[in-house]
C-alpha cells in the first residue's frame, strides 16, 4: 500500500517543499482583499436577503402610529397597503452600501487586528485580545462607514417616501441634485452612533462565543460543517447582543433620513430635537423586529464569511484567542 506520508526522505528537500507551499498562501494585499471580496459578499446577501424585514423595522420606526401590531402585523400592512413589491423597496441600495461596507468591515478588521499585534506584539495583543477587537472593529467601521451613509440614505429615503423615485440611480440623483453632496452625510453621526458600538459587539461577542466553544472542541479536528454551525450560533448570539446596543442610533438615523431639515438646522441640533421627542421607549420601537433582522443576518454573515474564506483559500487571518 502507497504510505500517505508527504516526507520526500530527504531533510533539505522537505523543507524546501515546506517553504514552496507556505510561499503559495496569500499574503499581503492579495490575502486581505480576499477577506474583503468575502466580507462584501457575506454582508450584501444577508442585508438584501432580509430587505422586507428593514423596510418593515423602518416603517414601525418612522410611523408608530400606524404600524403598531409588530412585525407580523406590519408585513401585512405593508402588503394590503402597497403590494408585496414594496417589501422590496430599497433593495437596490441596500445590496451596493452592504457589499462596500463589508468589505471595508470584515477586510478592515482583519487588517487592523494585525497591525495591532505588528503593533503590541503577539503576547500582548493575546492578552488584551478584547481590547484589540474593539480598536479593529472601531477602526474597520469608521472606514466602512464613509462608504455606507450615501447608499443607506437613499434606501431610508424610498422606504420612508415610496413615491420618491424608482430605484438607487433614481433616488440617489434626486437626493445629489435637489440637496446636494452634504445630504447624504446628514445622517453619519447617528450611523456612527449605530454601527461602531454594533460592529464592536458584534465582533467581540463573536470572537467570545467562539473562543469558549474551541476550549471544549479541538478546531483542528472539528468539521467543515460543524464549523459552520458555530459560526451560525456564535454569529446569533453576537447579532441579538449588537442590535440591543445599537438600537437608539438605528432609529435616530431612519428619523433623521425621513426628510431633509428645516434652514439652518444643523445635524447636531436635528439629532438633540430627535432624542427628545423620541425618548427611551421611542428609541427602542421596532427592537423585535431588529432582533430577528440583526440575529439571522450576523449569524448568516459569519457562516458565509468563514465559508468563503475557505473556498478562497484566505486562512491566513490572525488568531490570538487562547
Amino acid at each position: 500500500m502507497a504510505s500517505t506520508s508527504t516526507s520526500t526522505g530527504s531533510t533539505k528537500l522537505d523543507s524546501l517543499v515546506q517553504n514552496v507551499k507556505a510561499e503559495t498562501k496569500p499574503q499581503g494585499f492579495d490575502l486581505y482583499s480576499r477577506f474583503a471580496l468575502a466580507g462584501a459578499v457575506c454582508c450584501s446577501v444577508t442585508h438584501g436577503g432580509l430587505t422586507p424585514v428593514d423596510v418593515v423595522k423602518t416603517r414601525i420606526q418612522l410611523d408608530p402610529v400606524t404600524y403598531n401590531t409588530g412585525l407580523i402585523g406590519g408585513f401585512r400592512k405593508v402588503i394590503a397597503n402597497e403590494g408585496a413589491g414594496a417589501l422590496l423597496t430599497g433593495v437596490g441600495p441596500t445590496f451596493a452600501g452592504y457589499f462596500l461596507q463589508g468589505a471595508f468591515k470584515f477586510g478592515g478588521y482583519e487588517l487592523f487586528k494585525q497591525q495591532s499585534i505588528n503593533m503590541l506584539g503577539y503576547e500582548t495583543a493575546a492578552n488584551n485580545r478584547t481590547l484589540v477587537y474593539i480598536a479593529s472593529a472601531a477602526t474597520a467601521e469608521f472606514f466602512a462607514d464613509i462608504a455606507l451613509c450615501p447608499l443607506e440614505a437613499t434606501r431610508i429615503r424610498l422606504v420612508s417616501e415610496p413615491t420618491f423615485a424608482n430605484g438607487l440611480i433614481g433616488g440617489f440623483s434626486k437626493i445629489l441634485k435637489t440637496e446636494g453632496l452634504g445630504a447624504f452625510y446628514s445622517g453619519f453621526g447617528p450611523i456612527l452612533f449605530k454601527q461602531v458600538p454594533y460592529t464592536c459587539a458584534k465582533f467581540v461577542v463573536y470572537e467570545k462565543v467562539a473562543e469558549a466553544v474551541y476550549r471544549r472542541i479541538d478546531k483542528s479536528k472539528t468539521s467543515d460543517g460543524m464549523q459552520t454551525v458555530i459560526n451560525l450560533g456564535s454569529g446569533l448570539v453576537a447579532g441579538f447582543a449588537a442590535a440591543i446596543i445599537s438600537q437608539p442610533a438605528d432609529t435616530m438615523l431612519s428619523k433623521i433620513n425621513k426628510t431633509k431639515g428645516l434652514p439652518g438646522e444643523g445635524t447636531t441640533s436635528r439629532l438633540i430635537k430627535i432624542a427628545g421627542e423620541l425618548g427611551l421607549r421611542g428609541s427602542f420601537a421596532g427592537l423585535p423586529a431588529r432582533l430577528f433582522m440583526v440575529g439571522t443576518l450576523t449569524a448568516g454573515q459569519f457562516a458565509i464569511y468563514g465559508d468563503i474564506k475557505k473556498a478562497l483559500g484566505a486562512t491566513g487571518g490572525v488568531e490570538i484567542a487562547k
